[in-house]
């Protein structure tokens, strides 16, 4: 790094020096402040740099700003890229609309600093378009209810109030619902946004027509007053209700970056850096290039991706593995980004930074499958793709066949047919029809410990056929606990646990604790170990009492010169069973004395067998995928019955099973609660979280079992087909209307009975639509889990 070393402060004029930050000409004697480093003192044109620099002044000084100014260059040439949830295809630079559906386009990235201007634009129109809605629901709502206002007022000052209130409603706050529903005309790619535009502009048109020109329509539809009905508050009560929708879609879609927050706050915001000349300070985590020398102290996070270069210690790599056991790193060893040092210290060389890390990979993983999803709602738009036309040829067939054959005056009659149609097709219901199921099957959800957080899985945990679960925290406990102790001839089980428990009293790994909660509950007294002595990767060593005790795996036990044939059948059937077993051993002069054996396991849930094989029963074949050797995975699939086992898997592997399986068919589903099984749980068709696990994998799941109950799976999948069937009903009540009253409203019954259906029946066909759509989905509430 010396060799591309700067020399800042070098003068370049009279008088002038160069800024080691920013590189601006500084000009001395000018009060701009000053600091010295390593004898020399560098200047700053602003405080700003002047605080970078003392935070990290060896990133300075030996060129290392230089070569990240270069790779942020080359980065940020790509530009800021948006994509549409729905629509993964469309890519562009910055925010945006989807030309095909009309949402709104996200960050690729997943997350983004910037606020969502959409959910505060929207949420500014919502307020309005509720505060118009109030007053011309009092003025039409009001004589219904006996409070005769228009009577108090006049039905000519009425139409007038509703007229001032609905127009800026219209023409400002549903600007944006105008301007999709035109462009999904223009591309012919109907979506909801064509209903919205359709059904809130034919009543506000038709509303203004009868307000300023009612002398245009026969006095058989006019009031007694002579004035026509206005339907300006459906108009605004449907921009209303849209942004209401809109606004709570908007709010979870930005909670959907979440995960990926949950991911990058693993990293540690600096890391400890040592220089060349031996000193160390922390710098920001920005500024780490590789090659940097680092050290990782006790209980942080790791930096980067790295080597261990001297020292050792025990890291957690959940992150990883998603195993409870640490891992011991000596030098040498590979360390990853995001990974918990426990015990140790040790110093490491960095290889991998910024976006080649792999926990930056994972949080690409993550945001990659979370773009590939399709909403639920789509099941409606592409209803609308087919609804939409076939409503504007009725409503044009309408008005020709009125024009020309109807009676006079015809084309008043045309334009009341043509209106009607309209209004009937008013997307209100269909709207309704998939969030209020998904609303109310929510709070029945979670009544039931099933937290739903995407609508589109529940449409997907319905056809299900395949469910791949991870071991750790699902299958099991995720905590390892003492399953079984061995005495040798002579010992006693207590006897074992006190010289264990001695000898790890005072330590924070994961063993020691299964082993001193064991001391625990049998409330043994300890007795006093001294000249502790921790062996990395083997076990530990002390004096208890008269005599030197150790305790640790079989190598560590071997070495002793003790003999351990007597307890080797043992050993080898709980190793067998997926137990990972300790030996304690006595050295002496003369021989090294074997004590007993201790097994620690992670035990299998209470429920699980059970939850399995009714999951088998429902004909769901279970696959297990796990970071855990593949002898603990086999024994643990044995004992529950699992289809298929895939053990020693890393992040990248469980993600890569679950796309093999889609494509050759199946339908997936994920459960998990590990970091490590975030990917795989955004990728699945349908992930689901056990929620005593890892916020990151309940973020990036689409429903959370909130109790980490595998049975919920069971209780889940009930409540994804009910709501499904829920949703389906919904939108039949949705349609059946428009199928019986389309036609009906274009004049079909008027040849024979007279009948010709005014807007203001429409209206009501169009609102007991949606009566029936809310109480439909109502009845999810008494659904029994």
């Amino acid at each position: 790094m010396q060799d591309t070393a700067i020399q800042p402060n070098q003068t370049s004029e009279a008088g002038k020096v160069t800024d080691p930050v920013c590189g601006m000409s500084v000009t001395l004697g000018k009060g701009k402040p000053s600091l010295k480093y390593k004898g020399e003192e560098f200047h700053f044109c602003s405080p700003k740099c002047h605080d970078k620099f003392e935070a990290d002044p060896y990133f300075y000084v030996s060129g290392n700003s230089r070569k990240k100014k270069a790779m942020e260059a080359e980065q940020s040439a790509k530009g800021a890229l948006y994509t549409c949830p729905m629509h993964p295809q469309i890519v562009q630079e910055g925010p945006g609309t989807c030309p095909i559906c009309g949402m709104a386009l996200e960050p690729q990235s997943g997350v983004s600093d910037e606020p969502n201007h959409e959910l505060v634009d929207f949420t500014r129109r919502l307020w309005v378009s509720a505060l118009a809605a109030v007053p011309l629901l009092i003025l039409t709502m009001g004589p219904m209810v006996g409070v005769p206002i228009r009577d108090w007022i006049g039905e000519g000052v009425a139409i007038y109030l509703e007229v001032l209130l609905a127009t800026p409603v219209v023409l400002w706050a549903a600007l944006p619902f105008f301007q999709r529903g035109w462009a999904s005309l223009v591309t012919r790619n109907f979506n909801m946004w064509t209903l919205i535009m359709i059904g809130v502009g034919a009543a506000y048109l038709y509303s203004m027509i009868a307000a300023f020109l009612p002398f245009l329509f026969p006095d058989a539809l006019k009031g007694p007053e002579g004035h026509m009905p206005v339907y300006f508050e459906a108009a605004v009560v449907i921009i209303a209700l849209v942004f209401v929708g809109q606004v709570l879609e908007l709010s979870a879609r930005e909670r959907t970056g979440d995960a990926i927050r949950a991911l990058l706050d693993l990293a540690p915001k600096t890391a400890r850096r040592i220089t060349p000349e031996g000193d160390e300070y922390d710098a920001p985590l920005e500024n780490i290039l590789a090659g940097d020398l680092l050290r990782v102290r006790p209980g942080e996070a790791v930096p980067v991706d790295g080597v261990v270069k001297e020292g050792g210690s025990s890291v957690d790599e959940s992150l990883v593995t998603g195993e409870p056991v640490p891992v011991e790193k000596n030098p040498g060893d590979k360390v990853t980004g995001g990974t918990l040092n426990k015990t140790g210290s040790f110093t490491m060389e960095a290889k991998l930074v910024g976006a080649d890390t792999m926990l930056s990979k994972i949080v690409d993983m993550v945001a990659s499958a979370q773009r590939s999803r399709a909403p639920i709602q789509g099941l409606a738009d592409r209803v609308a793709g087919y609804f939409v036309p076939a409503v504007l040829g009725v409503a044009v067939l309408a008005f020709v066949m009125w024009l020309f054959l109807g009676p006079s005056p015809a084309f008043v009659h045309a334009v009341v047919a043509a209106v009607s149609v309209l209004i009937i097709a008013c997307p209100c219901a269909l709207g309704l029809a998939t969030p209020m199921s998904i609303m109310t099957a929510t709070g029945r959800g979670a009544q039931a410990g099933v937290l739903v957080k995407t609508a589109e899985g529940l449409e997907r945990l319905a056809a299900v056929d395949t469910i791949v679960v991870d071991k750790t925290g699902t299958l099991t406990e995720g905590k390892p606990v003492v399953d079984e102790i061995v005495p040798a001839a002579g010992k006693s089980k207590m006897e074992l646990l006190r010289l264990a428990g001695a000898l790890e009293k005072g330590s924070e790994h994961p063993l020691a604790e299964a082993i001193l909660g064991a001391v625990k509950s049998q409330d043994l007294d300890l007795p006093r170990a001294e000249n502790f002595e921790a062996v990395t990767g083997k076990g530990v060593r002390a004096r208890v009492g008269d005599a030197v005790v150790l305790f640790g795996n079989a190598a560590f036990a071997s070495e002793s010169g003790a003999d351990l044939s007597d307890l080797g059948d043992r050993a080898e059937e709980l190793a067998e069973l997926g137990k990972t077993v300790m030996y304690l051993v006595q050295e002496a002069c003369e021989a090294a004395q074997l004590l007993g054996l201790i097994a620690v396991a992670d035990p299998v849930k209470a429920n699980a067998r059970a939850a399995i094989s009714a999951l088998h029963d429902d004909g769901i074949r279970i696959v297990m995928a796990t970071g855990d050797a593949p002898r603990t995975a086999d024994a643990v699939a044995k004992l529950l019955g699992i289809d298929e086992v895939h053990a020693g898997v890393l992040p990248e592997g469980k993600k890569k099973l679950i796309e093999d399986l889609k494509s050759r068919g199946a339908t997936v589903a994920m459960a998990g609660d590990g970091v490590n099984d975030a990917p795989a749980l955004a990728a699945a068709d349908v992930g689901l979280a056990m929620g005593t696990g890892a916020d990151v994998a309940v973020e990036s799941a689409g429903l959370t079992l909130l109790k980490g109950d595998l049975e919920g799976i069971l209780r889940a999948r009930k409540l994804a087909r009910e709501t499904v069937r829920n949703i389906r009903q919904n939108l039949f009540f949705a349609f059946v209307y428009n199928t019986v009253g389309v036609p009906v409203a274009a004049g079909v019954l008027y040849p024979v009975f007279g009948v010709l259906l005014s807007p203001m029946l429409a209206a009501a066909a169009m609102s007991l639509s949606s009566v029936s759509v809310i109480s439909n989905a109502l009845r999810l509430r008494t659904l029994k889990l």
